[in-house]
C-alpha cells in the first residue's frame, strides 16, 4: 500500500512536470551582427581590424547596437551605467554595448559607417566631423526626433544650428565647453579696468595693460591650433557666424576680401605688441606661466585652461565674451561639443531613435553634469547645481546665435593643417601683405581641390 503511493506521488509529479514545461514559453535565441574592432596577428604584427561577428540574443527583445569612444575610466562606468538605466526603464531593448579606445575610435568610424550592419547609434564630434558623413548620407535625418522630444524649444538657437543642415536636424549635442578671453581679476582691479564688450573697449584695455609693464595678451603658438581659435573669432565677429562656417565648408573662398579684413584686425593686434612675445616659443600651458604671475592680463581659452592652474590662481580668475566688433552681426561662440547620431543605414531605426530621445534627456543630462561634471545642452536641466564660472559659461552659449566647434573641428583635417601654417607665417611676418596674398591664393587652391569646389 505504502509503495502503492509512492508511484501514485511519483506519477502526479511528473505528470505537473509536463504541464509546467509546456506551459513555459520556448525561449528562442536569434543572430544579429554586430560591428568592432578586433586585435590580430599579420606577419608577426599586431594589428586592429574592423570585423563583423555574430551575437545571439534573446529573440523577444528589440535589439539596438551601440558604439562608444568614452574609454577612459570615469566617463566609461557613467556610459555602462546610462545604458543599463535605459534598458532598466525600458525593458523591451536589448543594447548591446562595445567600447573603444578614443583614438581608435576616430580611425574606425570611417569603418563602421560604411559595414553592411553599421553600429545604430555611436558617439561622435559636432561640427564638420559629423558634417562630412552628413553630406555623404551616412547619419540620419532625426529632425522627428528633435521635434517630438521637444528640443526645439528646449536647446539653446546656436545648439540646433550645429546639429542643423539645410533645417534638418542629424546630431544630438549632449555635453560641450566654452571658449572665452580669461582674464586675473586682481590686474584689472589694479589698473580699475572693467571687462570690455565692445572691441574699441577691448583696444583701451590693452593699450592701459601695455602702458603699465604687462603683457596685454599670452597665447602659446608652439602647437599652431591656438591661433584658430583667434581667427575663429575675428572671423565670427567681423563677418558673422554664417560666413565663418561657410569658409569652414569650402563654399567661400580664403581669397575674399572678407577673409582679408580679419588678418587687417589680426594685424593691427600683432604690430600693436598686445601679445606675449615669441609666442611660437610656449606651449599653450606653459604660456600660462606670465598669466600666473600677473605679468600678463589676458588669455583666449577653452574653459579647460582652470585645470592648469593653481588654486590661487583660479580663484582670481574670470572671463568675457570676445568683444562685439559690430552689433549688426550674429553673435558666433566656439565651444567643442560632443554628442551622438544613428547611422543612415541603421539595422533598428525605432530603437536607435527610442535610446537618442533618452540620451538627450533631462535625466541623462542631469546624471551626466553631476557624475562627470559635463555642460548640458537641454536648458531643463537644473542649472543650481553650477558653480558661478558654469552659470556664466551656460549664460554665454545661451546668448549666442550659432556655436562653432573649433577652427580645426569645423573644416576638414587637411585644409586646416595648411590653414594653421598660414597663421603661423602671418604671426611671424603680419606686414608682409603680398606673402599673405600668396599664402591664401595657395590655402585657396587647395580648399577648391579638397572639397571640389568651383
Amino acid at each position: 500500500m505504502y509503495r502503492k503511493k509512492i508511484f501514485v506521488f511519483l506519477a502526479v509529479v511528473m505528470l505537473l512536470s509536463l504541464i509546467l514545461t509546456a506551459c513555459e514559453p520556448e525561449t528562442i535565441i536569434e543572430t544579429v551582427v554586430e560591428t568592432v574592432i578586433e586585435t590580430v596577428e599579420v606577419e608577426g604584427e599586431t594589428v586592429e581590424v574592423i570585423v563583423e561577428r555574430e551575437v545571439e540574443v534573446l529573440k523577444d527583445k528589440d535589439i539596438l547596437i551601440y558604439n562608444s569612444y568614452a574609454s577612459d575610466p570615469a566617463p566609461r562606468e557613467a556610459d555602462e551605467e546610462i545604458v543599463q538605466m535605459f534598458m532598466d526603464k525600458y525593458p523591451q531593448y536589448d543594447v548591446i554595448h562595445s567600447t573603444i579606445n578614443h583614438e581608435d575610435f576616430k580611425q574606425a568610424i570611417r569603418a563602421y559607417l560604411t559595414a553592411s550592419a553599421p553600429p545604430d547609434v555611436m558617439t561622435w564630434f559636432a561640427g564638420e566631423r559629423a558634417r562630412f558623413f552628413i553630406d555623404n548620407g551616412q547619419i540620419m535625418d532625426i529632425s522627428d526626433v528633435w521635434e517630438g522630444e521637444g528640443w526645439v524649444e528646449d536647446y539653446p538657437t546656436g545648439f540646433k544650428a550645429l546639429s542643423s543642415v539645410d533645417g534638418n536636424q542629424y546630431f544630438l549635442p549632449t555635453s560641450w565647453y566654452w571658449w572665452a578671453v580669461y582674464y586675473r581679476v586682481s590686474v584689472f582691479e589694479e589698473l580699475g579696468l572693467e571687462p570690455p564688450t565692445t572691441w574699441d573697449e577691448f583696444i583701451e584695455v590693452c593699450d592701459t595693460l601695455k602702458e603699465n609693464g604687462k603683457i596685454p595678451i599670452t597665447i602659446g603658438t608652439k602647437y599652431r591650433w591656438t591661433t584658430g581659435a583667434w581667427f575663429d573669432y575675428l572671423n565670427m565677429r567681423i563677418n558673422g557666424p554664417e560666413f565663418h562656417i561657410d569658409l569652414m565648408l569650402g563654399k567661400e573662398s580664403y581669397e575674399d576680401e572678407r577673409v582679408l579684413a580679419v588678418f587687417d584686425a589680426w594685424r593691427d593686434l600683432l604690430e600693436n605688441d598686445y601679445f606675449i612675445e615669441d609666442a611660437a616659443a610656449y606651449t599653450w600651458s606653459e604660456a600660462l606661466e606670465p598669466f600666473i604671475t600677473g605679468e600678463a592680463g589676458m588669455y583666449l581659452m577653452g574653459d579647460f585652461i582652470r585645470d592648469s592652474l593653481p588654486p590661487e590662481v583660479t580663484d582670481d580668475l574670470d572671463f568675457f565674451r570676445f568683444p562685439i566688433m559690430d552689433p549688426a552681426v550674429p553673435i558666433g561662440e566656439d565651444a567643442p561639443t560632443d554628442g551622438y547620431f544613428i547611422a543612415a543605414n541603421s539595422q533598428n531605426p525605432e530603437a536607435a531613435k527610442a535610446f537618442l530621445a533618452y540620451l538627450g534627456s533631462v535625466e541623462v543630462q542631469t546624471y551626466n553634469a553631476e557624475k562627470l561634471g559635463r555642460l548640458p545642452t537641454h536648458t531643463g536641466v537644473d542649472r543650481s547645481m553650477f558653480n558661478a564660472a558654469q552659470q556664466k559659461g551656460l549664460a554665454l552659449i545661451d546668448g549666442a546665435d550659432y556655436v562653432a566647434q573649433f577652427y580645426d573641428r569645423d573644416t576638414r583635417p587637411e585644409v586646416a593643417d595648411m590653414g594653421m601654417n598660414v597663421f603661423m607665417e602671418f604671426w611671424d611676418d603680419p606686414g608682409n601683405t603680398a606673402r599673405l596674398a600668396e599664402m591664401l591664393a595657395e590655402l585657396d587652391a587647395y580648399r577648391m581641390e579638397v572639397f571640389g569646389a568651383e
